[in-house]
């Protein structure tokens, strides 16, 4: 089967059939466009939707999460985030694989068709220029035969008139010899035009045609065979997210199967636990002798304090039963919550006081980081002058120590509320024992527990000095072993500059972007790195901008040459 033999004749509608392909073409290429634009629009969608359902921080919604089916919620809103990913990787490969590849050869697939028809063309216009010389040819050899015939008939006529002349009938003659070798010219000219057409129609019909056909053929094939292999790899391109979102769904069913209804419930006891004790019994009180009323021992009432009115036999006792609760209700109303958290029932009161201890060991924790930055930065330009004036930072460092020493204070003002909801006497040893492991475990050199800090004096305030006094010795000796050693620092690794740092402020320096410089100081934790250029350059550069190679067999031995 091939187009050049069966359809040597339809050139016009394979024109049209071939532009139809194109067309075809085009029309899949925009389905795929629209397609990847709904993925988009769905995984966007999806993402807000996430996003909108996902808890706010610092709020009473974050705190809900601590429960088991509101985690499973959470897990299931963070696998619909990664399963509007995958939608997005589909549009991703679809544009980059299909429109984009598609797009690319319907321009090439448009450019071969017209060449190929061009070719056609070019092949019907010769036909056509062979066959218009073969018709004037004919009719110039039936004009010339026919006028050889009448210079024939006019010879023939002249010769049998007795009146003519004789040089009348020999130009007559002449005259038909002439007409007639034109017409044996035209006869073997209309004949050699003829054979040449005959062969230029043979090659059109049984060579260019068929040539020109077959390749247009072969072209559309191609075409059809790259629509089916688009279409393949549409369906492949889903299929290759499916076990990633399958992944997604079997997360959303573990976070299902791992809720537990039995600790829910124990979260809300130790949400809403009192700690109360439930009131005891109420005895009857004979009025028909006189007795004194007695309250029970575990009742609430009696919890609450001696010296209130006695409770009277009826329906207006019911009211002073939970005298806490319109209590803290009223103060709730009014919006005046105490700052040792005493409108609460014992067990919440407790757990927010120890709740805002942590809260404060962490504070103080982050200003004792960040005075030692500074004066680790003072010892540096005490060292090197050149890199700044360290009396710039006493200021600085003398507000750092007042953020620590007041944070101090509050702490030991929470910790002795702490000391008195859980029942015990607020020793100062105690206190120190209700920091947080972490905290007590990074200061227990340089930090107690802010009491041991002071003294108290006889009417039992806390004084300032001796905390002072405390602080500056610490900073002293600080200082001392900075100045021990006046050598400078060995070089334990170097680092490649990962971009371009200006440094224009005092103890800075600058680096250019792929510089390789020298490490003499490890990040400390306050995100700045010491390193050495030559033996006149060095200073602090964020860690963030440099990459690091530390020498682990150096050990400090290795020094800059």
């Amino acid at each position: 089967m091939s187009w050049g033999i069966e359809l040597w004749d339809q050139f016009d509608n394979l024109e049209k059939h071939t532009q139809w392909g194109i067309d075809i073409l085009e029309k899949y290429i925009k389905f795929v466009k629209e397609r990847t634009e709904i993925e988009l629009s769905y995984a966007k969608q999806l993402r807000n939707l996430s996003k909108k359902y996902q808890p706010k921080k610092n709020s009473k919604e974050e705190e809900e999460y601590r429960y088991t089916a509101c985690k499973a919620f959470l897990s299931t809103l963070n696998e619909m985030n990664d399963y509007a990913g995958q939608h997005e990787v589909i549009s991703e490969n679809m544009t980059s694989q299909i429109i984009v590849e598609l797009a690319r050869y319907v321009q090439e697939l448009k450019q071969e068709r017209k060449s190929h028809f061009h070719d056609g063309r070019k092949a019907q216009q010769h036909i056509e220029t062979c066959w218009k010389q073969l018709e004037s040819s004919k009719r110039r050899f039936e004009r010339d035969c026919k006028e050889a015939d009448r210079a024939q008939q006019y010879f023939e006529k002249m010769d049998a008139d007795i009146n003519v002349t004789k040089a009348d009938v020999e130009k007559a003659r002449q005259q038909a010899q002439t007409r007639h070798q034109m017409a044996e010219d035209s006869k073997a000219d209309y004949s050699s035009i003829l054979q040449k057409f005959n062969h230029e129609q043979h090659a059109y019909y049984h060579t260019h045609i068929p040539s020109i056909f077959q390749k247009i053929q072969e072209m559309e094939e191609r075409r059809i065979v790259r629509i089916g292999e688009s279409v393949k790899t549409y369906a492949e391109l889903d299929r290759q997210v499916i076990p990633i979102i399958g992944k997604c769904l079997d997360g959303i069913v573990k976070a299902a199967e791992s809720i537990d209804p039995k600790n829910d419930s124990q979260l809300v006891v130790e949400a809403y636990k009192s700690g109360f004790e439930p009131p005891g019994d109420i005895e009857f009180e004979d009025y028909t002798q006189p007795m004194k009323r007695t309250v029970s021992d575990n009742s609430l009432s009696n919890s609450r304090g001696e010296g209130k009115s006695e409770l009277k036999f009826g329906g207006k006792s019911k009211g002073k039963l939970w005298p806490f609760i319109k209590k803290n209700k009223l103060s709730l109303k009014l919006g005046a919550t105490p700052e040792d958290f005493s409108n609460l029932p014992p067990e919440q009161r407790r757990k927010k006081l120890q709740q805002k201890v942590d809260e404060l060991n962490k504070e103080i924790q982050k200003e004792m980081d960040q005075r030692d930055a500074i004066t680790k930065m003072k010892d540096v330009y005490l060292k090197n002058p050149q890199m700044g004036d360290p009396a710039s930072l006493d200021h600085k460092l003398a507000e750092v120590s007042q953020n620590i020493e007041k944070l101090r204070l509050e702490t030991q003002k929470f910790e002795a509320w702490l000391a008195e909801v859980e029942g015990r006497l607020p020793a100062r040893s105690d206190q120190a024992r209700r920091q947080s492991g972490m905290y007590e475990a990074q200061n227990a050199p340089s930090v107690n527990n802010c009491a041991q800090d002071r003294e108290s004096s006889p009417d039992g305030s806390y004084t300032e000095e001796q905390s002072q006094e405390s602080e500056v010795k610490v900073l002293a000796t600080d200082f001392d072993d900075e100045f021990d050693d006046e050598e400078p620092l060995p070089a334990i690794g170097t680092c490649k500059a990962l971009y371009t740092f200006e440094g224009q402020n005092e103890g800075t320096i600058s680096v250019v972007e792929g510089e390789t410089l020298y490490v003499i100081e490890e990040d400390k934790g306050d995100g700045w790195t010491r390193i050495r250029r030559n033996e006149d350059e060095e200073g602090y550069v964020p860690t963030s901008y440099v990459e690091v190679y530390l020498d682990k067999n150096a050990k400090g031995a290795k020094t800059y040459i």
